[in-house]
């Protein structure tokens, strides 16, 4: 053997796991099951010739299987997460617990309202949080997600500009703007134009200005923006977008960065989607669903998607029909009220925070991020000057004439057990490395982060490419080729035999 290969392939604790179906065991079964006796066969000549193709697996084979994936995974809870614009922060015990209480846990979507007045209760105190915290006066509850909220908000903009007699055409947005916003305007039959950044990596002002007229129906801002930068004329780009008779949508994707400091009403803001994941702690990605609320002004208050949540005289009522008090709304946009066990987690660390804790959340993750700037900006290349929000932007120009690329960087931080930071975006400028930190880290960890990336970016300097262009060399998996599984990916197992087959076709 060579050196450094053992005889299991396994690698110390980090062991080599098969696919279920490759351990098939023929006979073996993790419980015994009684014989079903006699039974009258109703399937009318449909029933099964052949076997289900289940593998036959011990009970202690399958834990051990799932164990030993489960111990592959990162997560917030084994180290940082530095996904800029992800905004990867601690999801609190405390909400977990809530939500899993029985009057909570057990409800089902279709039970009488008037057994149901706590869960209302509960949806009507978030919704009024989120009021305050953004000073805005209406709310959309039922968007799954931070895409679906702005999809929500388009809509909504489209049908308050029907309700005008107008026919705009046009959305304006920003390039640094997350993907989903163009994407979002184009779904709704909306042509996309970019407003490009300035030196200063902000909404070039002027540009703005000159491309509005009558037929742009909306300007869809990030702010603070994927650069990590808060748009500090904002107040000018409302000012222009109204008198164009446009309305102004916000990605709230980073309000985490603002929350208790700023309310976006405030700054001339007509729709926002909030990502309950990113700024009120609910679990994120794969340990969704996702939720995200829309915060609409009193002039889009009325197109709002059903159901709408109002007090009645025998307590709380959802409104759903498109008729009377909400004949001029969008419809629905998903089943039922949207992801109670979202709003019970969001709301359980808005109350266990209260508004000075939130603030201080926002204030501490503002902090954290140019605290990693400071340590950082003067081995790697900052894409824009000054201090950042919550999150900072670098290119890959303290790599030119390395031989290495971003992605070779970011590789070499798995074998340091760090998890990558965002690369490759934002698109405006070249070699992105969008690094978020969030309050949830403490000290102790944001310094071994800086201390790890600066080795890593002087060892870079120091020309050892080939070290980075080989990494991951400690991952269960070597450097694997992205572009061709995106492009052509294997989404079925088959056994050995019918591979060999279908290669041969």
């Amino acid at each position: 053997m060579a050196e450094g290969e053992t005889i299991t392939g396994n690698r110390a604790l980090q062991i080599e796991e098969p696919l279920l179906f490759e351990m098939d065991a023929p006979g073996q079964c993790g419980v015994d099951l009684p014989d079903s006796g006699p039974f009258e066969d109703r399937l009318g000549g449909l029933e099964r010739r052949n076997p289900v193709g289940l593998p036959g697996l011990s009970e202690p084979r399958v834990i051990r299987h799932f164990t030993r994936l489960s111990q592959k995974n990162y997560a917030i809870d084994a180290g940082i997460f530095p996904l800029g614009s992800c905004t990867m922060k601690h999801n609190p015990r405390l909400n977990e617990r809530l939500a899993r209480l029985p009057g909570f846990a057990q409800l089902h979507p279709m039970q009488p309202e008037s057994t149901v007045q706590g869960a209302l209760a509960l949806i009507d105190t978030l919704a009024d949080w989120l009021r305050t915290l953004t000073g805005m006066p209406a709310v959309a509850m039922s968007p799954a997600a931070g895409a679906h909220g702005e999809l929500c908000g388009t809509m909504v903009i489209r049908a308050a500009l029907d309700a005008r007699g107008e026919k705009r055409s046009t959305v304006l947005v920003p390039d640094s703007a997350h993907g989903t916003n163009p994407a979002t305007a184009a779904m709704c039959g909306y042509a996309v134009e970019p407003i490009p950044s300035n030196a200063r990596g902000r909404v070039d002002l002027a540009l703005l200005k000159e491309r509005l007229d009558d037929d742009v129906a909306a300007f869809m801002l990030t702010n603070p923006s994927t650069c990590g930068l808060f748009e500090d004329e904002i107040l000018e780009q409302a000012e222009a977008v109204h008198a164009a008779g446009a309305y102004f949508y916000c990605d709230g994707a980073n309000f985490n960065a603002i929350a208790g400091r700023v309310r976006p009403g405030d700054l001339g803001i007509d729709c926002m989607h909030l990502n309950l994941h990113k700024t009120f702690s609910t679990p994120h990605g794969g340990g969704g669903p996702g939720s995200g609320p829309v915060m609409l002004s009193e002039a889009l208050a009325p197109f709002a998607p059903l159901p709408w949540l109002v007090h009645g005289a025998e307590g709380l009522r959802l409104v759903e029909r498109a008729e009377g008090e909400a004949a001029r709304a969008i419809g629905r946009l998903k089943s039922f009220h949207g992801q109670f066990g979202m709003f019970v987690r969001a709301l359980a660390y808005m109350m266990s925070h209260g508004g000075d804790g939130i603030r201080q959340a926002s204030e501490d993750a503002v902090l954290s991020a140019n605290y990693v700037l400071a340590g950082l900006e003067d081995v790697m290349s900052l894409s824009y000057p000054g201090p950042c929000m919550h999150e900072m932007l670098f290119d890959d120009r303290f790599l030119k004439g390395t031989g290495i690329a971003t992605l070779d960087f970011a590789k070499a931080m798995i074998d340091e057990g760090l998890h990558p930071m965002t690369v490759y975006f934002p698109l405006v400028v070249h070699g992105a490395m969008l690094i978020e930190p969030t309050e949830s880290e403490s000290r102790q960890s944001l310094d071994v982060f800086i201390r790890v990336m600066r080795a890593l970016a002087e060892r870079a300097k120091g020309g050892d490419t080939a070290w980075f262009t080989g990494a991951p060399r400690l991952a269960p998996r070597r450097r694997l080729d992205e572009t061709t599984a995106a492009r052509q990916p294997v989404l079925r197992w088959l056994p050995e035999e019918a591979s060999a087959e279908k290669a041969a076709e």
